[in-house]
């Protein structure tokens, strides 16, 4: 994981407005999410079972995060590299196989390391830098 330097953190927002904005830059809501935080995601390169990821981490600070209204705060954003199992999954379930639900097996590894981090590093900052300063995203007092 290499954490990215960019004026977002800190910057709050209402997610259904965040959620049009960064949709528009190919950056949508990650799957691992929970009422009172998630991520934003988007492919930066995918080169066989290594995916390197921009993921933009924000929390809850008013509301719910399954209501449009709900006012997030944006985190450090990152650099992660998901490389993904290719192998037969140890851990198979029968009722799982059955039912249709072990599509998706355990990474390889969550954070694996990063080759050309510095190309990914700037390629994520400017792809933040597109929408960081638009108004929907509100600054933190000083």
């Amino acid at each position: 994981m290499i954490e990215l330097k960019t004026n977002l953190p800190g910057k709050k927002s209402l997610f259904g407005d965040a959620c049009n904005i960064l949709i528009e830059h190919d950056i949508q809501m990650g799957g691992n999410w929970d009422f009172d935080r998630g991520n934003f995601d988007t492919i930066l390169n995918q080169d066989g079972s290594n995916t390197i990821y921009l993921r933009i981490p924000f929390h809850v600070v008013d509301g719910v995060l399954d209501e449009d209204s709900a006012m997030i705060e944006f985190d450090v954003p990152f650099i992660i590299n998901h490389v993904v199992n290719i192998g037969l999954d140890d851990d198979e379930s029968p009722v799982l196989a059955t039912v249709g639900l072990d599509q998706f097996q355990t990474p390889e590894d969550k954070d694996g390391p990063i080759v050309y981090d510095e190309k990914w590093v700037r390629e994520g900052e400017a792809r933040i830098a597109k929408f960081s300063d638009h108004p929907i995203f509100i600054a933190p007092l000083v």
